[in-house]
């Protein structure tokens, strides 16, 4: 993925909007499960993402909901370089310039304002706007978006929800995120208009705070055998 990000921006600072869904989808087949990650300790920046890593999760969202976010994304893309970065929660302009400079490698944002969508079309990295209606979806459609983050899918309608947006937006993809557990993880997966998920269970707090990276490890292991 690293090197598709490299030779994109090689060969145009901004790329399309056609050229940012074709890596956010490439991102997505990588994925198949966005770890959502805040990091709380400076020092848990390294370890946690190794145990991702080494369960089998290498594309990464770095939430910038704590003062550690963008040093964790500079840190991984200096250290961890074979890791995909992104930059989560990403709430204006303002922050969206933060995440670029510190190295991120796409952008997620929970919900979308009009600001933020055109600040995205201009911007060097895809961004994944969330949404939670139709009228959303409209909203980014008409600036050239076509692949969103569905949050939070539980509460916006889940399986059901999805299910009816593929009616009118047939060529739209989502990643829904916010409420996708072990136990519906297939009936998500299952829909024809998931491109990925985004997730927390494997990276339980307690376990992050009690440096219980081993089982973070495996955790993430079994959440990808349930993609069989």
């Amino acid at each position: 993925m690293n090197t598709v990000f490299q030779h994109r921006a090689k060969q145009d600072a901004v790329p399309s909007m056609d050229d940012k869904i074709e890596l956010i989808d490439a991102l997505c087949a990588r994925a198949r499960i966005l770890p959502v990650i805040t990091i709380e300790r400076e020092e848990d920046i390294l370890p946690l993402a190794d145990a991702l890593a080494e369960g089998g999760l290498d594309t990464l969202e770095i939430t910038l909901r704590s003062a550690y976010g963008l040093t964790a994304i500079r840190t991984l893309r200096e250290q961890r370089p074979e890791l995909c970065v992104g930059a989560g929660t990403v709430l204006d302009e303002r922050m969206l310039a933060e995440a670029e400079a510190a190295g991120a490698q796409f952008i997620v944002t929970p919900g979308s304002t009009s600001e933020l969508l055109r600040a995205g079309v201009y911007s060097p990295l895809p961004l994944l706007p969330g949404v939670s209606s139709a009228s959303e979806i409209m909203i980014g459609y008409a600036l050239g978006y076509r692949r969103f983050k569905l949050f939070p899918a539980e509460l916006a309608g889940g399986v059901a929800a999805l299910k009816a947006l593929g009616g009118p937006f047939g060529n739209v993809r989502f990643c829904p995120t916010g409420g996708v557990t072990p136990e519906n993880l297939k009936q998500y997966t299952a829909q024809n208009n998931v491109m990925c998920v985004g997730g927390t269970w494997m990276i339980n707090r307690d376990w992050i705070r009690n440096s219980e990276w081993a089982r973070i490890r495996t955790a993430t292991e079994e959440a990808l055998q349930l993609f069989g």
